[in-house]
């Protein structure tokens, strides 16, 4: 799986072998600069995922429930997850289970695909104290554990792994019968997924550890518009060839 919040995109990735693709909230961070995920509003879900949508139809496509959106009350859950399932989302990603085994339920009775997402959930990063790896220790590893089988129970369809160790990964993936979908969690999970611009090496200050640089993305960005500029600036662009006559 790949993380895509735009139309231009996601029309390349629908040309691509990706076997789904997951608008995520941390277009937050992505897309508009802020520090964390929790200024997504269901409103900019929706804008984000009708544009993945349009760009690729032909794709899987996971929606995040944005914060708090699923915690106000079920109906509230409903109303927001029919906007995202509206908007083109075939699934949406709730992040952890706690106070919310009600919402996960009764999505999951109704029709909708849930993918749940456990270890570090950046919807709690105040809670957590920051961006942190997940599961360390026996007691944290079980209460991991115990979660992933209680998202399986609830109807869960599958269940992203994030910043976890990847023995803990490993055995989580092992116990249950829905697939996993490991990022920062080693390779036994099921399947993986990475920020788009993160796999295509566009955020320079960006590195985190789970992350593969896959192309040399800012590099060749930035040398494409200096030869745009130099272009310009010479009298080379527009040419006859790209001008009207």
């Amino acid at each position: 799986m790949v993380t895509c919040y735009d139309y231009t995109f996601a029309r390349l990735l629908a040309q691509s072998a990706v076997d789904g693709i997951l608008v995520g909230d941390s277009a937050g961070m992505v897309i508009h600069g802020r520090a964390n995920t929790l200024s997504m509003t269901v409103e900019l879900m929706r804008i984000h995922t009708e544009a993945v949508a349009h760009g690729a139809p032909g794709k899987f496509i996971v929606a995040d429930m944005p914060f708090l959106s699923f915690r106000k009350s079920v109906d509230a859950a409903m109303d927001a997850a029919a906007i995202l399932m509206g908007a083109g989302a075939h699934a949406l990603k709730v992040e952890g289970i706690l106070g919310h085994e009600d919402v996960i339920a009764r999505m999951a009775q109704s029709g909708i695909p849930v993918m749940g997402h456990l270890g570090m959930q950046p919807q709690s990063v105040h809670a957590y104290g920051g961006f942190h790896v997940r599961g360390k220790g026996d007691e944290p590893a079980r209460e991991i554990i115990h979660q992933a089988k209680a998202l399986e129970e609830l109807g869960a369809f599958s269940i992203v792994l994030e910043c976890i160790p990847a023995d803990l990964a490993r055995e989580i993936t092992s116990a249950l019968h829905i697939p996993t979908i490991g990022i920062g969690a080693g390779a036994e999970c099921d399947g993986q997924i990475l920020v788009l611009q993160d796999l295509l090496g566009m955020n320079t200050d960006f590195h985190p550890k789970f992350a593969r640089t896959f192309f040399d993305g800012a590099d060749q960005i930035l040398s494409a518009i200096a030869n745009y500029d130099s272009a310009v600036k010479a009298g080379t662009f527009p040419s006859s060839r790209e001008s009207y006559s």
